[in-house]
Formats: C-alpha cells, sequence, structure tokens
C-alpha cells in the first residue's frame, strides 16, 4: 500500500532521506553510509552489499547455467538473458503482431505491453522511484534505476568478474571476450564491435568534422575534443604545433 500512499516511514538517520522498506534503508546504508559489503565470495575477494548480487557472481567460478531453454539445447547463466534469448530465437511472429500500436509501426505480444507502450507517446511516467524523484513510464526501467541507488550488478560476465546493472551493457562488453565486430562499414571492410565506433569511423568517407576547438585553434575534428584539449599541456606532442593555445602555452 506504501506505494500508493507515498509513505515512507524507515529514515536514515544520517541524512535526509527515507523509504518505504526496511531492507532498502539497510541497503542505503550500506551504500552510502558505511560501505559494509557483508556478503563474501570465498573464491576470491570480491563482496557485494546484497546475497542475490552474490549467488549471481559465484557463477563466474562454477561457470553454472541454470537456466535452460526448453526450446533448444542453449543454457544461461541468468534468467534474463534467457528471456531475451527466447524473445530474439523463438518468438512467434504472428503472436508478436496481435497488439499493433495505433500512433507507430510497433505491435507487441501482450495488451500489457502495447498499454505501456503507449506511454512513448503521451509521456505519461506514473511509475516513481522512492529513493529519487525520477519517473518512468514502465516497471522495468524503474528495476534498473533502482540499481542506481542499491550497487545492484545482476548482470555478470561468465568470462571474467565484470558486472553490469544493465543486460545491454554486459551483452556490448562480452564482445571484448568473442572478439565479435557485428556493426559494418558500408563504404569499405571494415568492422567494429561498438556502433559508436563505426558512427566515428563513417566520416573518415563522409568527411564531417562536428567538433570544433573554439578554445584555441579553430580547428574541426572528427572527434571529441577531450584528448586534443588534454594534449595543449604535452609539450612533447607535435600533432598540434598549429593550435594558438598550444603555441602561446610554449611561450
Amino acid at each position: 500500500m506504501r506505494v500508493h500512499t507515498g509513505e515512507k516511514p524507515f529514515s536514515c538517520d544520517q541524512c535526509a532521506k527515507s523509504f518505504n522498506h526496511l531492507g532498502t534503508l539497510k541497503t542505503h546504508m550500506m551504500r552510502i553510509h558505511t560501505g559494509e559489503k557483508p556478503c563474501s565470495c570465498d573464491k576470491c575477494s570480491k563482496s557485494f552489499y546484497a546475497m542475490n548480487s552474490l549467488k549471481w557472481h559465484e557463477r563466474v567460478h562454477t561457470r553454472e547455467k541454470p537456466f535452460t531453454c526448453e526450446q533448444c539445447a542453449n543454457s544461461f547463466d541468468q534468467e534474463m538473458a534467457l528471456e531475451a534469448h527466447k524473445s530474439d530465437q523463438h518468438r512467434d511472429v504472428t503472436e508478436y503482431k496481435s497488439f499493433a500500436c495505433d500512433q507507430c509501426p510497433k505491435s507487441f505480444t501482450t495488451l500489457n505491453s502495447l498499454h505501456i507502450h503507449i506511454r512513448v507517446h503521451t509521456g505519461e511516467k506514473p511509475v516513481i522511484c522512492s529513493h529519487c524523484p525520477k519517473a518512468f513510464s514502465n516497471p522495468n526501467s524503474l528495476k534498473v534505476h533502482v540499481r542506481i541507488h542499491t550497487g545492484e550488478n545482476p548482470n555478470v560476465c561468465s568470462h571474467c568478474t565484470n558486472a553490469f546493472s544493465v543486460y545491454a551493457n554486459l551483452q556490448r562488453h562480452l564482445r571484448v571476450h568473442t572478439g565479435e565486430k557485428p556493426f559494418s562499414c558500408p563504404q569499405c571492410l571494415k568492422t567494429f564491435s561498438q556502433s559508436n565506433a563505426l558512427q566515428v569511423h563513417m566520416r573518415v568517407h563522409t568527411g564531417e568534422r562536428p567538433y570544433i576547438c573554439d578554445q584555441a585553434c579553430d580547428q574541426a575534428y572528427p572527434i571529441d575534443l577531450t584528448d586534443h584539449l588534454t594534449d595543449w599541456t604535452d609539450q612533447t606532442n607535435m600533432t598540434y604545433l598549429n593550435c594558438k593555445f598550444y603555441l602561446n602555452y610554449l611561450t
């Protein structure tokens, strides 16, 4: 009922925050104030705020994959990964198109999913975080967001000890281990592991230079200027000798 009433009876004695569940307050205390991580792995030095995060992590050592697809031989270490696999590989296309949005081409497997999607068009965000003022259009987005507050990273890499709060970030990370480069340049033979790397590469062909150095040399660059600005202070780097700021720095 506290979700509806907004009641938050559990208050932190070290800051102004309050929570609707005692467990959430305890997690807040450990993550923000005490830094305590009581759930320790007995096979490595890692420790976690919550027991479920430790259980997910332990599969890194055991290589356990308890979630098996009933339609093929594939198995997964996380239920979320199994559901994503089933959606990608075994989805019934006719069922998928049962509930269509009348404002865009998207369709959904359930009426509830359609109702949640419609909020994209209406701007409605009825799902509110109990830790901060942020609001979301669907419960799944809230669930992922709450991990910012709890420190939970349930998406654990099966090749190393890295863990992620969002499954899509784990999928991108896995390409480090598999060497997969699914993003191909349509104008040359180069391939990339990340879509943003392909976008930057395409500027080689288009000649686009969207980043202007307005602090020094007035030149345009195809990539972010962070490295360029950092190199101002490196007198041994000869790349930007024409940069006015660089010349002023030398004098």
